[in-house]
């Protein structure tokens, strides 16, 4: 597991009740009937396990911790109850086999060589992050693909696909690699992640975030035990995307419910303070 700094005390526990204070709005995306500007903030949502919602949150975290002009989309088959200001535009096609199971691949699609004619400086964020601090660096940081880098096996090449960034239409070849060898890749890599960052590794591409900007949930916020019985999860120092894999979302963070999760949690309700739209 990758060492992060010693976490901030939560607002709600003991300690400066301003650590998470979020900052002033500051921008909102441009409208949908203009030009795509140079940075565009990609999500997708299919089917109902995640509602409206948190298309609408993500949006509102976005826009309190990104400075300057973004549009933001997503990419999804249902548009309906998404606030005004996301951009809504059909998913591509994967062309997966009938009766294969899709793990995430259709993420995939963002590669398209031309992606409803987007153009310029792509950062995906799934549905699920809470944003805690300014994102604007993610724009910033040099590098043709970033990805988050595996926390539990971080000798691997494996990226964690819920933050990455690219230049829209550069990399068609990865999806086209894809739909052309389905079945060859589904059967060497587990899932969308892992063939990624293997494909951009194997042309020199593949860049990771700095190690304390992306936090695990469950690995970097929740205490250790036995102390997690009695201490609030925090956000760790330097954190500034907090993303939950597995069996966690962020509603589960606020109720303290762990869901089959190895570690238990208390409640963590200054999760509210970011979670919101």
């Amino acid at each position: 597991m990758t060492a992060l700094p010693p976490a901030r005390t939560p607002i709600g526990a003991t300690g400066d009740a301003g650590v998470h204070d979020a900052p002033t709005p500051r921008n909102t995306a441009n409208p949908p009937n203009q030009p795509s500007p140079a940075r565009v903030v990609l999500c997708m949502k299919w089917g109902t396990k995640y509602g409206p919602d948190y298309v609408d949150r993500l949006y509102g975290m976005v826009r309190r911790h990104l400075r300057g002009d973004f549009q933001f989309v997503c990419l999804t088959d249902r548009s309906e109850g998404i606030r005004p200001e996301v951009r809504c535009l059909p998913i591509p096609s994967l062309n997966l086999p009938a009766g294969s199971p899709e793990r995430g691949w259709t993420k995939l699609t963002t590669f398209a060589a031309d992606l409803h004619g987007l153009r310029g400086t792509a950062l995906f964020l799934d549905l699920d992050v809470v944003i805690v601090d300014d994102i604007t660096p993610f724009f910033e940081q040099p590098g043709e693909f970033l990805i988050i880098h595996d926390w539990k096996r971080p000798w691997r090449v494996t990226g964690n696909s819920s933050v990455y960034r690219f230049t829209l239409g550069a990399h068609a070849d990865v999806l086209q690699d894809f739909r052309a060898n389905v079945e060859s890749v589904r059967q060497r890599f587990r899932n969308e992640q892992a063939y990624l960052s293997d494909a951009m590794h194997r042309q020199g591409k593949l860049a990771y975030w700095p190690a304390d900007w992306c936090a695990s949930w469950k690995y970097h916020c929740i205490p250790r035990f036995p102390s997690n019985f009695w201490r609030v999860p925090a956000a760790p120092a330097g954190a500034r995307i907090l993303v939950f894999h597995g069996v966690m979302n962020p509603p589960d963070a606020l109720a303290g419910r762990a869901n089959g999760n190895w570690r238990r949690a208390k409640p963590a309700p200054w999760i509210a303070e970011h979670w919101q739209a």
